[in-house]
């Protein structure tokens, strides 16, 4: 059994209390026998009595003293050095010094030993950085192409966990739940065309192979094409991960399904008008010279009629429909103005634009192309070679542009002519006219003055341009060390090194989880020993009463913020659901975990899940009678909390994510590799808080 320096020293100083009893009392017992007597005398009791109480009451003294100023010192100086070598703690060695003062030259010693660490690992940081800019730029290029690929991109182990996903996977798979490193996508897509799909290229031994396969999200909201390839594989035997690309194509799909439903109403309402005109016609052409009935005149009208009728419903209704297939996406009409004047110049023509800044929902391409072409006809037929391109904010959702010139009108039937021809070589052979039907619009001129002129095309979607918003941030997460982490094992019998852990903190109204209530959650996810960065959790809940002021005062959250924020019953779900298959940290986790267990009956989730305690885990490194607060820990482990973020659930989230990070690898040191070896040693600590692994 493993017994710490401090309580071997306890039982050292205990051996030789139990010794120096021994000792007096097999002296009285000798001297009383030498004497020739059957008992000792009273004088010789009592001098052996106070001889004892004064020797353990050496004992004792010697011990308080040694344990304080070496036993203490020693475990204080040791911890101080695991930080140092195993955890990157850059600080001097001064208050650990001196409590060691005693120790004669150790302390120097021990000082000299970590600042020569330190120098030598500052010089060796600097050329691995040397080393590696050029590999971080190469990564970073590399991973902005990444991240703007339009489509979701994802790399998956054959036990279908995640090991890289980008921000178009973020958006698809997202419904409420973004994905996370090392979550299992079967959680975000119907498993069966994912499953079968790997099976049959898992099997098949080409890596070069390929397979298109169309899923859907869980739950069953979004239809997405995608196409998987097997990664090589690297290790004899070992299933190979692969790769998935994702796209969107509910709408399009809805688009198309909307277009062969139509098509096949089409077919039905114009048959049976067409079958009846068939049998008018043969009927009179049976009776043409003898006296025709006097209904079939009227029979012919009525069908010729009903097909008009239908054939204009349904081409109005298909012209409806034209714009849904096709890709319309924001542009800015400044773009777009810009890219037709270049056009225009080089066709020797002059624009100029008016009107306010729009964003339009069109295909840019299209637009400016019809433009330039509409103008480059005018100009052919010598109406005019200068243009104003103006833009009109309508009332509600649309807008208008107007191609305007100084000169001779155009006629409608010459705007009709030419809206049939083709737009030039560039777009193959699309008539301007498809041009208006994709969008859903049309086309006239108009008479604005005496010898003002226009075209005129509306625009279904628009609104007035605003600052330009930042640009999304598109990055892409990622951990290639997942494919060959170890998985399967008990969590008890699981390295720290594998296992994915939540680390998370709420602030409250105040400190009793029977009367108070959750204002916010706040957690992090920590995948193969480092923190995702861009997986967290933050939210304000709607406590449903009033908060104190005195709680306020302390994390700042009060009545105002969180009006319509969520209740604990919705956050904690969202939270249980983040959470999922992971170890929960926390700073004093009892009191955390406490409020979210009340909370187990509403949310309709328990909160099962593994447990570790900072408290804790600091005082196996450090001892139960070392601070272990927050703050103590962050300084003592060289992590800097801003003044800002303490006493808010992330802020304290994240120093608590960072202080698990460093005394990670101080636990390991002392030979606790597995969950289950941790929380052993954890239990030796109970006196300070309660362990909740069963």
């Amino acid at each position: 059994m493993h017994l710490n320096l401090r309580l071997r020293v306890l039982l050292f100083f205990a051996f030789l209390a139990l010794g120096t009893l021994t000792t007096i009392g097999a002296g009285v017992w000798i001297g009383t026998a030498r004497a020739g007597l059957t008992a000792p005398p009273a004088a010789m009791v009592q001098g052996a009595l106070i001889a004892a109480f004064l020797a353990v009451a050496l004992c004792v003294w010697v011990w308080f003293l040694f344990d304080a100023h070496v036993a203490r010192a020693i475990e204080q100086l040791a911890a101080a050095l695991r930080a140092r070598s195993h955890a990157g703690v850059a600080h001097g060695l001064a208050s650990e010094a001196q409590a060691a003062r005693h120790l004669g030259d150790l302390a120097p010693a021990a000082e000299a030993i970590t600042r020569e660490l330190a120098e030598t690992r500052s010089a060796l940081e600097a050329s691995v950085a040397r080393e590696t800019t050029r590999l971080e730029a190469e990564k970073s290029r590399l991973e902005t192409l990444l991240a703007d690929v339009p489509v979701a991109v994802l790399l998956c182990t054959a036990e279908h966990q995640l090991v890289f996903y980008n921000g178009q996977a973020v958006d698809i798979l997202g419904e409420g739940a973004a994905p996370g490193l090392d979550r299992h996508l079967l959680d975000y897509l119907r498993d069966g065309p994912i499953r079968h799909a790997y099976e049959r290229l898992a099997g098949s031994n080409d890596p070069d192979l390929a397979s298109d396969l169309l899923c859907a999200t869980r739950s069953g909201r979004h239809l997405l094409a995608g196409r998987m390839r097997v990664l090589r594989r690297r290790e004899a035997g070992g299933a190979p991960g692969y790769v998935l690309t994702l796209r969107d194509v509910t709408a399009d799909i809805a688009a198309h399904t909307r277009r062969d439903a139509l098509l096949t109403e089409v077919f039905d309402r114009v048959r049976r008008p067409a079958a009846n005109l068939q049998t008018v016609i043969g009927v009179m052409h049976e009776l043409d010279g003898l006296e025709r009935a006097p209904d079939l005149s009227s029979a012919l009208l009525d069908e010729v009629g009903t097909l008009t009728q239908a054939i204009t419903e349904l081409g109005g209704r298909y012209d409806a429909v034209q714009g849904d297939w096709r890709p319309l996406v924001n542009a800015r009409s400044a773009d777009m103005l810009d890219a037709l004047k270049a056009r225009l110049q080089a066709q020797g023509l002059i624009l100029e634009a008016a009107g306010p800044e729009l964003i339009l929902q069109v295909d840019g391409f299209e637009i400016i192309t019809f433009w330039s072409w509409l103008a480059g006809k005018i100009a052919e037929d010598g109406l005019a070679r200068a243009f104003t391109l103006t833009l009109i904010d309508e009332v509600g959702p649309g807008a208008l542009m107007r191609l305007e010139w100084q000169g001779e009108p155009l006629s409608v039937g010459r705007l009709d002519r030419w809206l049939g021809q083709a737009l030039g070589p560039e777009t193959g052979e699309m008539a301007a006219l498809s041009v208006l039907k994709t969008h859903g619009t049309e086309a006239w001129p108009e008479t604005l003055g005496e010898t003002r002129q226009a075209v005129v095309m509306p625009i279904r979607a628009a609104r007035i341009a605003g600052r330009r918003p930042p640009p999304i941030a598109r990055a892409v997460t990622y951990d290639f060390d997942l494919l060959s982490k170890a998985r399967g094992a008990a969590v008890a019998d699981t390295r720290l090194a594998d296992l994915t852990f939540v680390v998370f903190d709420t602030e409250t109204t105040g400190l009793s989880p029977a009367t108070d209530a959750v204002v916010q959650i706040a957690a992090v996810r920590l995948v193969n020993g480092r923190r995702v960065t861009g997986e967290v959790f933050d939210t304000l809940v709607d406590p449903k009463r009033p908060i104190p002021a005195a709680s306020t005062a302390i994390h700042g959250i009060s009545d105002a913020m969180v009006t319509g924020a969520p209740d604990i019953t919705q956050a904690g779900r969202q939270f249980h659901r983040f959470a999922e298959g992971a170890v929960l940290i926390a700073h004093n986790a009892p009191f955390d975990m406490e409020f979210l267990r009340r909370q187990e009956a509403g949310i309709g989730a328990s909160f099962d899940h593994p447990v570790l305690d900072t408290v804790l885990l600091s005082a196996v490194v450090y001892g139960q009678l070392a601070q272990h607060s927050l703050d103590a820990l962050s300084a003592r482990l060289g992590i800097t909390i801003p003044e800002e973020a303490r006493h808010t659930a992330l802020g304290d989230t994240i120093a608590t994510a960072e202080v698990f990070l460093k005394l990670l690898p101080m636990l390991q040191a002392r030979g606790l590799e597995t969950f289950g070896q941790v929380v052993a040693e954890v239990r030796k600590h109970s006196r300070l808080l309660k362990d909740l692994n069963g």
